[in-house]
């Protein structure tokens, strides 16, 4: 049993919280998932779209609109672009930029 008397590691908390991806980057995780189920299609704006705004109101829904906002914003500010190729490798550059979110 823990020793309630001493005070909580501020340290190991302070880690945890820093090391834990941004909502942006999640975002963007999220994305490159729902669009790889399409493998070997290619990306289309509209499909892109419709990827990234289930993954924003899976991740940020929740959450208080100005958050909401600030990490759509960022997430969206990220892609990659262009379009072109399959939703594989597209899915990876995804993840790519959301690693540069973190």
């Amino acid at each position: 049993m823990p020793d309630l008397t001493q005070p909580p590691d501020i340290d190991e908390a302070l880690r945890k919280l820093v090391e834990q991806p941004s909502y942006a980057s999640q975002v963007l995780t999220v994305t490159a998932r729902l669009t790889e189920r399409r493998a070997l299609t290619p990306v289309t704006a509209r499909s892109l779209h419709e990827d990234l705004q289930t993954a924003e109101a899976t991740i940020l829904g929740t959450l208080p609109e100005s958050v909401q906002h600030i990490a759509s914003t960022r997430a969206r500010t990220h892609l990659p672009y262009p379009y072109a190729g399959s939703a594989h490798e597209y899915a990876a550059r995804l993840r790519t930029a959301a690693g540069a979110l973190r």
